[in-house]
């Protein structure tokens, strides 16, 4: 049989060997959660190398996209001056022929003026003539007939 001292024995055995055990398992426990902890710190280093091309890249872009907007309204811009200069020079030649049109006009008006008005003064002068003709036919028939009365009488 077991004597009660060959139990505490083996008690003070086993629990030695369970302080061993729990001091086996912080030890272990401590070393996992170093390594946990350096297993992070690789993965942090590893996602900031991961992070910092694609920093640099998104950058690159919207720089290039900045550029490229820049760039796109200046030529929008740039086309939109030309259009209007184009649209200037139409509207100032357009301008200049209708200048010139109402010029023609008003010349070829002037000119029928003028020629209406010579001929109203030939017209008025003609009838003045013919008028002066037969006053002095009316006249001349009068004398005539004066005379060939006289003669008669």
């Amino acid at each position: 049989m077991v004597t009660q001292a060959q139990q505490e024995i083996t008690v003070q055995q086993l629990m030695a060997h369970l302080d061993s055990i729990r001091k086996e398992m912080v030890i272990l426990e401590k070393s996992e959660f170093a390594n946990l902890r350096a297993e992070n710190k690789n993965m942090k280093i590893e996602l900031d190398q991961v992070k910092q091309p694609l920093i640099n890249e998104t950058s690159r872009i919207t720089a290039d996209n900045k550029l490229d907007i820049n760039l796109e309204r200046s030529r929008v811009t740039n086309m939109f001056t030309d259009q209007e200069k184009k649209l200037m020079e139409a509207t100032t030649g357009c301008t200049k022929k209708d200048i010139q049109t109402k010029r023609v006009v008003s010349e070829t008006s002037n000119k029928t003026d003028t020629g209406i008005a010579s001929l109203k003064t030939l017209m008025d002068s003609n009838r003045l003539e013919t008028t002066r003709y037969l006053a002095a036919s009316v006249f001349t028939y009068l004398a005539i007939a004066l005379g060939s009365y006289r003669l008669w009488e």
